[in-house]
């Protein structure tokens, strides 16, 4: 019988930090999964490397379900972020292992293909109308037929998920960890952006018309009131989505924002298990579920989340842009082929550096994303050229309310 004879953390930074896991049965078979916890990478290399891998050892590599239960239930304190991304790393990297040695995509051995590629949505942004513009026209030029808008506001310096100084053509690369010791903070003005969002989207929809999907991401940083008035005032512009309104812990709050809009929400990206979820599908208080693979324990863990959903007719939009690596992100494109309730794939093409160190054989193409037909998740690593990029401690931004020119509450 095989079983798992090496596992191995791999930490590299090819224009952000990553942090991978790849198994290795006794014969000779690798699996990969990705621990990226961003902004937090080595609690989880810690956590992989001095607790999981021991256990790993001797393990039959083919017994995927009674692993992940082993690996939730030996540590006794359960959930969190740190226990669940290396969970869903071994998770991950198990049927990866357990593709390459059936011969058949991940996907395959979920219940095939629901769809023949998943739509994919990206990120538009600019500090102004036509920065944004020019982006949302850069998207389109590359085959996008969803887009995520976000703007700058008025009177506040950098905003959290906008690019500075983007070109018309040039490629959006918009990279929102920044590298240094601590977080920087970011003025924020809740009443600026919810007088200047709704005139963005009137422009957005004026110059491109109702027909293309717009999403907006709010970063938690509305109260449930706040939220509430803002799904209002985007009503009219038809929204794909409106994504974490509102602090996503307080699932209560998503009763004050449903009673008072239509605009559809999606949350659930800092989620990392299915009890996280358990009053918003249950009371049907939102529409899209936002988590990735890689933070809420894997493509087993995920999967049942969104069996769980389907019962309440709520759909998948999983978490992926670069803070998930090419391995997170193809295990979301197997789990979007196979589940009935798709409903749409964050994406953001990774750097030039980041793919020389991951080989992948998901494609895009006339908007959609497909795994690609190799078997396991179709990604390779190059350890050699990952070895040459090294991790650099990178934090993304915090908000606190500005008030009176002066930064205040958080």
């Amino acid at each position: 019988m095989s079983v798992i004879e090496r596992a191995e953390v791999f930490v590299t930074s090819p224009g952000r930090n990553f942090v991978t896991l790849r198994i290795t049965t006794s014969d000779g078979v690798t699996g990969l999964g990705d621990a990226t916890l961003n902004g937090r990478e080595l609690s989880v290399v810690a956590y992989l490397r001095e607790h999981i891998v021991p256990l790993l050892i001797g393990r039959d590599p083919q017994n995927i379900e009674d692993t992940w239960q082993y690996l939730y239930r030996g540590a006794y304190w359960r959930r969190g972020p740190v226990t669940m991304a290396a969970i869903a790393a071994v998770d991950v990297a198990l049927w990866d292992i357990k593709g390459k040695v059936t011969g058949q995509p991940v996907y395959q051995l979920l219940g095939g293909a629901s769809r023949t590629g998943a739509l994919a949505y990206g990120h538009a942004s600019g500090s102004d109308l036509p920065s944004l513009f020019a982006s949302i026209q850069n998207h389109l030029d590359q085959g996008f037929k969803a887009i995520r808008v976000q703007t700058g506001v008025p009177g506040l310096g950098q905003v959290y998920g906008v690019a500075s100084n983007q070109k018309p053509g040039e490629r959006y690369d918009y990279e929102p960890a920044r590298r240094t010791s601590i977080p920087t903070e970011e003025a924020w003005d809740s009443r600026a952006y919810l007088r200047h969002i709704p005139t963005i989207f009137a422009a957005v929809r004026e110059e491109f018309g109702h027909d293309l999907p717009l999403l907006h991401d709010g970063h938690h940083r509305l109260t449930p009131n706040e939220a509430a008035i803002l799904g209002k005032s985007l009503e009219p512009y038809d929204l794909f989505w409106l994504e974490d309104c509102t602090p996503a812990e307080n699932q209560e709050a998503l009763r004050r924002v449903r009673a008072q809009t239509t605009t559809p929400l999606a949350i659930g990206e800092i989620f990392n298990t299915v009890f996280d979820y358990q009053t918003l599908i249950t009371e049907q208080l939102i529409d899209y579920v936002r988590s990735a693979v890689t933070h809420t324990g894997g493509i087993s863990a995920l999967k049942k989340i969104m069996d769980f959903a389907a019962i309440y007719q709520i759909k998948s939009g999983f978490h992926g842009p670069t803070d998930i690596s090419p391995v997170g992100q193809a295990a979301a494109l197997h789990l979007d082929l196979a589940i009935h309730n798709f409903g749409i794939q964050e994406y953001m093409k990774h750097s030039e550096d980041t793919l020389s160190v991951f080989d992948t054989s998901y494609i895009f193409e006339n908007g959609l994303l497909h795994p690609g037909n190799n078997p396991g998740l179709g990604v390779g690593y190059n350890e050699e050229l990952a070895a040459g990029f090294e991790y650099t401690q990178a934090y993304l931004p915090v908000n606190r309310l500005q008030r009176d020119g002066t930064m205040h509450d958080w």
